[in-house]
């Protein structure tokens, strides 16, 4: 995985959110920044997806959380090495990538062991263990490979058998004793130039007679070993080379360690931490979700600086942003909020603009960087601010807004007021949604006189059919607060067509007590004139909070 620079909004992301990020992150490429890549921290709500299905605008990958995961660590892609292929070229390879491992794959690249050294060097003396006669897995075609041999006959040249290997260094007489001990089908004998034992090798119809020091046969046992079906080749080495050499000749997958474990890309970082622990050569083959390899995760991996980055948008609160945020490097915000607690190792560009929306941020960055802007994107942004100011008759709305919503209409073609209608009616699909997801909608966290606090905002064409699910809101919120140990949860319905609010709540008693809002039924308060959580419903809540708390 090579570096990239997430542009991302906060968590439970509204409209203004998605459509920054994906804006920004198309402008940053415009400008040279090709690794940038637009993110969302969670589901698209109905009216980001009505948005972004209109305009043909591709939604921006999810990245539920940024937690460690072994895809941000990894180095680079190692190479692979065949189970079937020589050990000799596996290890030469192994030399010339100055890797201490290698993932042995099958012909799909699915991950099956893994050769070490210390695999290696307990594979290899068992095979020359000199108080037990060696059993070499083999086939004549490995057998050509590692020696560099020269076929003269060759027979069943890709079956692999267990080849038990015979030296000819005594006379005629005992090594034609010795040679009948074994099995002959799977011997193969290692001979010099001496044709008596060449002759006899062959009428007796071992698997293979190898002719060491570039020594050949004469055309009569040519001929004899082609009736005997006897593979003949001719190795450039002498006999103890060769001999040596035959071993390296057993396939890769003999010398692997198949107890070795795996991680997949999207593991912890803790997770593969233990993995590696428990590896002998304290490295793992990273596979992907069919078990291919597609990188190997080393001791030293676990000390590389992440190749993730991030640019965030619509906050600067850590409260407010993907899980996880803390372990990477941000380089901008670009936000339209209060200052939060956000903190950086390093200096950055921090762009915080008083306007109703990210969204106008963006378009007018894309204007002083005289980059043009393509009709999907300035269409999504016009969207961007006319849900994020509800339709421009939000508290928040400024000039700014006003004339950039001017401008983007002006080079879409599309009417103000039309288009509003359009996106405030595709959000009161919220209505309609499961409660669990309803109450999660652009839902953002806060902390403030050491309480922990959540209020979500969804809009609707109609509070009527809101109330009709107060209970079951009231409910979803109690729940939510017992399991997240909350001060307080809330979920503001705002009527974009009678321009106010109503505010479901569950909270401390203390604080209940403090609510100076209307009324509508058992945890339900009426906000008449109210539309903006930034501007009107939170200053509210946190001086409520406060007299609550200090009381």
């Amino acid at each position: 995985m090579g570096r990239i620079i997430y542009v991302i909004g906060h968590k439970n992301p509204d409209a203004d959110s998605v459509v920054a990020a994906t804006a920004y992150a198309e402008l940053k490429r415009a400008l040279g920044m090709t690794e940038a890549r637009a993110a969302r921290a969670g589901a698209a709500n109905p009216q980001t997806q009505y948005i972004f299905s209109r305009f043909s605008v591709e939604l921006p990958e999810f990245v539920p959380d940024l937690v460690p995961k072994v895809e941000y660590y990894l180095s680079g892609q190692t190479p692979t090495v065949r189970r079937d292929i020589p050990l000799w070229e596996a290890l030469a390879l192994m030399e010339q990538v100055e890797r201490k491992v290698l993932p042995i794959v099958d012909d799909q690249g699915r991950y099956r062991s893994m050769l070490h050294y210390g695999a290696f060097a307990r594979n290899i003396l068992a095979k020359i263990n000199p108080h037990k006669k060696a059993v070499i897995p083999t086939s004549i075609s490995h057998l050509l490979s590692t020696l560099q041999a020269q076929p003269i006959v060759v027979c069943g040249e890709d079956e692999l058998f267990k080849a038990r290997i015979v030296v000819a260094a005594l006379e005629t007489g005992s090594f034609t004793e010795h040679l009948h001990g074994e099995p002959l089908e799977n011997t193969v004998v290692i001979v010099g130039d001496r044709e008596d034992v060449q002759r006899t090798a062959i009428e007796s119809g071992v698997r293979a007679l190898v002719v060491t020091n570039g020594n050949t046969v004469s055309k009569e046992l040519r001929g004899l070993a082609q009736e005997r079906r006897v593979s003949v080749l001719v190795s450039p080495y002498d006999t103890s080379s060769t001999s040596l050499l035959i071993i390296y000749s057993t396939p890769v997958w003999t010398m692997g360690d198949d107890t070795v474990p795996t991680v997949r890309l999207r593991d912890s970082l803790s997770s593969a931490r233990a993995a590696i622990a428990a590896s002998p050569s304290r490295a793992v083959a990273v596979v992907d979700d069919e078990g291919r390899v597609v990188s190997v995760f080393a001791e030293g991996d676990l000390i590389n600086e992440p190749n993730i980055e991030l640019i965030l948008v619509d906050h600067n609160e850590m409260s407010l942003a993907v899980e996880g945020i803390d372990n990477y490097s941000i380089l901008e915000v670009i936000d339209h909020h209060r200052i939060g607690d956000l903190t950086t190792k390093h200096p950055i560009t921090f762009l915080n603009r008083v306007v109703g929306s990210t969204s106008t941020i963006v378009a007018n960055l894309y204007r002083e960087s005289r980059v043009p802007l393509p009709k999907p994107i300035a269409s999504i942004l016009l969207c961007g601010i006319l849900s994020d100011t509800l339709v421009l008759r939000s508290v928040t709305t400024t000039d700014v807004d006003h004339e950039t919503a001017g401008y983007l209409s002006d080079i879409t073609d599309l009417d103000i007021e039309v288009l509003g209608r359009d996106i405030m009616a595709s959000a009161s699909a919220a209505a309609r949604l499961p409660v669990e997801d309803m109450i999660r909608l652009d839902m953002k966290e806060y902390e403030a006189s050491g309480e922990k606090i959540t209020v979500g905002q969804i809009e609707v064409t109609n509070n009527d059919e809101i109330l009709e699910r107060a209970q079951e809101i009231i409910s979803a919120l109690q729940s939510l607060r017992a399991r997240s140990g909350l001060y307080l949860a809330a979920l503001i319905a705002t009527d974009v067509t009678r321009l106010s609010s109503l505010l479901f709540i569950d909270a401390d008693r203390e604080f209940i007590a403090h609510i100076g809002y209307p009324k509508a039924s058992q945890g339900v308060y009426v906000l008449k004139d109210i539309l903006s959580r930034k501007k009107q419903v939170m200053p509210a809540v946190f001086e409520i909070l406060e007299k609550a708390t200090t009381a």
